[in-house]
């Protein structure tokens, strides 16, 4: 890819990574009033979020931390809280253009968030490096500094508008998923399937007990190897598989 493809590609990149950027501030001013409650200071909780990029794996250090929990009890929780990316590696590196190279893709892997998986699968062209980190340049210091500002402020905001914050997190993942679902029947179908099955994990009595994260994972494999069977994407170069549209 020569420079002038590389540099439009990363400010796309950049413009798809600035509404994930406000939201994860946002979101992350929730975290950072936690890790203020867990005795960490600002520094060490902006630091966590620059090297730790995971809302479900923060909170459970965060909480950890809170509780007093022992360094096992933390890695397992970690663990848990963050086995679901291992999956999305897999499906990500299906998505990434052959044109990437080993250490951009490990770059790539130390911020593969959920919402910046969902932008990558929701492209229609080969996820390229440049696209990926026009969207972290911009991310990563949304969600750092967005923990800074909650761990500065700590319980000044209500807990009303902390609540109306993280939510908007979930619009705007949402905001990513609804576009290619509305271009896809079976895509429509499998977003209202996850969302069903996710409620009903929520509910019932055995299963909601397990972690969010056992429960992701297992709604994750499962329905991508039914979706697979059922619908596999067509290889352009054969013609062979069934039609995802």
């Amino acid at each position: 890819m020569d420079k002038k493809r590389k540099s439009a590609d990363f400010f796309r990149g950049i413009r798809m990574g600035i509404p994930v950027m406000i939201g994860y501030f946002a979101c992350a001013i929730a975290l950072g009033i936690t890790a203020s409650k867990a005795g960490i200071s600002p520094i060490q909780a902006t630091l966590v979020s620059l090297l730790l990029n995971a809302s479900a794996g923060e909170y459970a250090f965060f909480q950890t931390v809170l509780t007093g929990g022992t360094y096992i009890e933390m890695a397992v929780l970690e663990f848990v809280a963050n086995a679901r990316y291992l999956l999305m590696s897999c499906a990500i590196g299906q998505k990434t253009s052959e044109e990437v190279k080993l250490h951009e893709r490990l770059i790539i892997g130390f911020d593969l968030t959920d919402e910046l998986f969902g932008a990558s699968i929701a492209r229609e062209e080969k996820l390229t490096f440049a696209f990926y980190l026009g969207m972290m340049t911009v991310s990563i210091p949304g969600w750092a500094f967005g923990t800074l500002a909650g761990t500065l402020l700590g319980n000044v905001l209500p807990t009303v508008a902390v609540i109306a914050l993280g939510m908007g997190l979930y619009g705007m993942f949402l905001s990513t998923v609804i576009p290619a679902a509305r271009r896809s029947k079976v895509l429509f179908f499998a977003v209202v399937l996850s969302m069903s099955c996710s409620l009903a994990f929520s509910l019932l009595p055995v299963i909601r007990e397990l972690s969010e994260g056992f429960r992701t994972i297992i709604l994750t494999v499962g329905l991508s190897t039914l979706f697979a069977l059922l619908f596999p994407i067509r290889d352009k170069e054969n013609g062979e598989g069934g039609d995802n549209a």
